[in-house]
C-alpha cells in the first residue's frame, strides 16, 4: 500500500512495514483475489484483471478500461478492472525490475484474465425514474416537501481556515447546511493534510443559486480566519471585492489589500467571556451574518440544531451568534477594524 504497509493482495512471503518478516498464511491469511470473489455475485456484468506488464499489457488494459466506462454510460450495470500495476518507489525497485515482478509474480497469482462479460446481453437501466425528496429524507427541511427558493441569487466561495480544536469544519458545516435548507445548491469538503495538528486546518464551503460545477475553493469571495497563519495563508487567494474575518483584535498592518474589505475582531475572547471559547467560531459566524447578510438567521440556527448535540452548546452557540452581531456593530476601533 502506498505507505509500505501489507495490502489484501500482498503475495506469501512478502515483506512490508506491517509484515516484516512476510506475509505468511497462519498470521495474515491468504492474500485476497478480488475478481474471482466478484464473480460469485449476480450484480456484475463485467469483470476482467489485466497487467501493466509490458507495452502489449498496457494497450489491452486501456481498451478494458475503456469498455468499463462505456458499460457505465450505457448503463448496463456494474463493471470492475483490476490492475496488476508496479510500483517501484514502494518496492524499492527499478522501473524495468518492477515490471517483471508483475508480469511475472503477480501475474502467476493473479492471473489477468476475463472472468466475466455479459455486456451483449445486458439491458440498459437507469434510476431517472427514480425521484427521492432528498432533502426531506435527510430531515434538511424539518419534514417538509420542498426547499425553499432562494431570496437572493448568490455564489459564494468560502474559504475557512484555523487551528485544528477551533471548530473550522464545524463552521463550514453550518453554512453548508444553512445554505441548503434556504434552497441554494452547496458543497463542504474538507482538506485534510500534515498541517492538521498543530498548525492550519481549512474547509471549502460553496453556496450558489446554480449548479456547484467544483467543491474546490481556490479563490475565495470570502475567507473566515481563525489564526495568523491561516489569514496569511489565504489571503493572497482572495478575489477582488472579497470579505475577510479576522479573529484578532486587528489585522497586521502588512496584510492590507486594495479593494478586499478586512474585519477583524477577537471573537475567541468574546466566546471566552460567554464561557467557553469553543464558539468562537459562532462568534465568526454572527460576525458575517451581520456584515454580508449573505443568509437568513432561521437556516443557521436550525442547522446549529442538527449539528450540535449538547443543549448547552447549543444555548451557548445562539448567544454566540447575537454577540458576533453585536461586535461589528460597535463602532470602536479597539474591538474591531476595517
Amino acid at each position: 500500500m502506498t505507505g509500505g504497509q501489507m495490502a489484501p493482495t500482498t503475495p506469501l512471503g512478502r515483506k512490508s512495514t506491517t509484515s516484516p518478516f512476510g506475509r505468511t498464511i497462519e498470521n495474515e491469511g491468504y492474500p485476497l483475489h478480488v475478481c474471482e470473489f466478484l464473480n460469485t455475485l449476480e450484480a456484475p456484468v463485467f469483470i476482467e484483471r489485466v497487467s501493466l506488464g509490458n507495452n502489449k499489457q498496457i494497450m489491452h488494459a486501456a481498451k478494458v478500461i475503456r469498455k468499463a466506462l462505456e458499460n457505465q454510460v450505457k448503463g448496463l450495470g456494474f463493471s470492475f478492472v483490476e490492475i496488476l500495476s508496479p510500483c517501484p518507489t514502494i518496492w524499492k525497485m527499478q522501473p524495468l525490475e518492477a515490471q517483471t515482478f508483475v508480469r511475472d509474480e503477480m501475474a502467476s497469482i493473479f492471473p489477468p484474465a476475463n472472468y466475466r462479460d455479459r455486456t451483449k446481453d445486458a439491458t440498459p437501466h437507469f434510476r431517472s425514474e427514480i425521484a427521492a425528496d432528498i432533502p426531506a429524507v435527510l430531515g434538511l427541511v424539518n419534514g417538509a416537501a420542498e426547499t425553499a427558493a432562494p431570496v437572493t441569487a448568490l455564489d459564494l466561495h468560502i474559504k475557512v481556515a484555523g487551528f485544528g480544536g477551533q471548530g473550522v469544519l464545524m463552521l463550514g458545516e453550518v453554512l453548508a447546511e444553512a445554505g441548503l435548507e434556504a434552497g441554494y445548491e452547496v458543497s463542504w469538503l474538507p482538506s485534510y493534510g500534515p498541517e492538521m495538528r498543530s498548525g492550519t486546518s481549512n474547509c471549502h464551503v460553496r453556496v450558489s443559486s446554480s449548479t456547484v460545477d467544483s467543491p474546490l475553493v481556490s479563490r475565495p469571495n470570502v475567507l473566515l480566519a481563525l489564526n495568523e497563519p491561516s489569514l496569511r495563508k489565504f489571503l493572497p487567494a482572495v478575489e477582488p471585492g472579497g470579505v475577510v474575518l479576522y479573529n484578532g483584535p486587528a489585522a497586521p498592518e502588512d496584510c492590507a489589500r486594495a479593494g478586499i474589505r478586512i474585519v477583524a475582531a477577537p471573537f475567541t475572547e468574546i466566546a471566552d467571556r460567554l464561557g467557553s471559547s469553543k464558539v468562537g467560531n459562532v462568534v465568526m459566524l454572527g460576525a458575517l451574518l451581520e456584515l454580508t447578510a449573505l443568509l437568513p438567521p432561521e437556516p443557521i440556527v436550525s442547522a446549529l440544531r442538527r449539528l450540535v448535540k449538547s443543549q448547552k452548546f447549543f444555548d451557548l452557540d445562539i448567544q454566540a451568534l447575537e454577540a458576533g452581531r453585536e461586535a461589528v456593530r460597535v463602532d470602536d476601533s479597539s474591538l474591531w477594524a476595517v
